[in-house]
């Protein structure tokens, strides 16, 4: 049996991809074949192929780290699924494939009533964002939340669950096109910091008591602002760093404010704190049965045409998610 797979056969940008038939894996100990029917495009997904990112796979290797499909093989002492499940799954690499085998532990059933496109653009997204507002942040009803990078996948996730928390939701972004995305998300507010001063936009809509938390998944110069703008007691959550650029904080502001710098790594999180992820999972399902939560796949292509998804993600011309398709 064969398959069609996205293949990175050598480190570049994305018009280095090729798309070519591979056999189709088989399913050894522990480990699942998925079907694949849908996969979303990360950022992670632009840096693994460029050899950018943390995590760096032995070539040849397909990019793409979140799935939905159905099970196609199960391998021995495997019983908590079986063919014909449908499922979501997050694999590190290899997402950009008609078929993916990974191990059982990494799959999660696709939550009832959710189509395959949504599910590829559910865990990573909705599981960052709740692991980094309730877990890290420590969000509480009637605190205020900034979100840095608003209209992307994370950003308009934090903006959803930071809105299910009963917070108060400011939305930043670069354009007033994706700030209109966000206020259908939810916003209460928004600033373009492409054109507008944050730190006084901040203290305008604050009445200049500054920010509870700050959700950034950007970095570069927006995150020292935005750290300036924290109230007492805030939070600034480290999740990424669209923007290219790590900054350097002055520390002395985390004293004077008795603020906290927290980091957010979703990834080892789900690994390391297997009962904690499932339970963020199972908070998220309900979330989006009471139609709290709305996955905003903004394109679909298909499976391949991903250099021109990563292309574009690469760009950060992208609201909400990118999803491949096939089968």
């Amino acid at each position: 049996m064969a398959m069609k797979a996205v293949l990175c056969k050598q480190y570049g940008p994305p018009d280095s991809l090729t798309f070519e038939e591979l056999p189709s894996p088989r399913a050894g100990a522990g480990e699942v074949v998925v079907a694949v029917k849908a996969a979303s495009v990360n950022f992670p997904d632009v840096l693994i192929i460029q050899n950018k990112y943390q995590f760096k796979p032995p070539l040849p290797f397909s990019p793409g780290s979140e799935l939905a499909g159905v099970v196609k093989e199960v391998g021995s002492g495997v019983t908590a699924f079986k063919p014909g499940d449908k499922v979501i799954a997050f694999t590190t690499y290899g997402a950009f494939a008609e078929e993916v085998k990974t191990e059982a532990g990494r799959l999660l059933p696709l939550p009832e009533g959710m189509d395959f496109a949504s599910g590829a653009a559910f865990l990573l997204t909705y599981g960052t964002s709740d692991h980094a507002l309730r877990d890290r942040g420590g969000l509480k009803p009637g605190e205020t939340l900034l979100v840095l990078g608003a209209a992307g996948g994370v950003g308009l996730a934090a903006i959803e669950i930071g809105k299910a928390l009963g917070a108060r939701v400011i939305a930043c972004a670069s354009s007033e096109e994706k700030l209109a995305v966000c206020r259908s998300h939810g916003a209460d507010a928004g600033i373009d910091y492409a054109k507008e001063d944050l730190r006084e936009r901040i203290k305008a809509l604050t009445e200049g008591r500054g920010v509870d938390v700050v959700y950034d998944a950007v970095g570069g110069p927006y995150t020292e602002p935005a750290f300036r703008s924290l109230a007492w007691r805030g939070r600034l959550l480290v999740v990424g760093f669209a923007a290219g650029e790590i900054p350097k904080l002055p520390l002395n502001l985390a004293l004077l404010k008795g603020a906290a710098v927290v980091g957010v790594f979703w990834g080892d999180f789900a690994r390391r704190e297997p009962r904690e992820f499932a339970a963020s999972v199972r908070q998220l399902g309900a979330w989006f049965r009471e139609g709290k939560l709305r996955p905003h796949v903004s394109q679909t292509f298909p499976l391949h045409k991903a250099a021109d998804a990563l292309k574009l993600m690469a760009a950060r011309q992208v609201k909400g998610k990118l999803v491949l398709t096939s089968g």
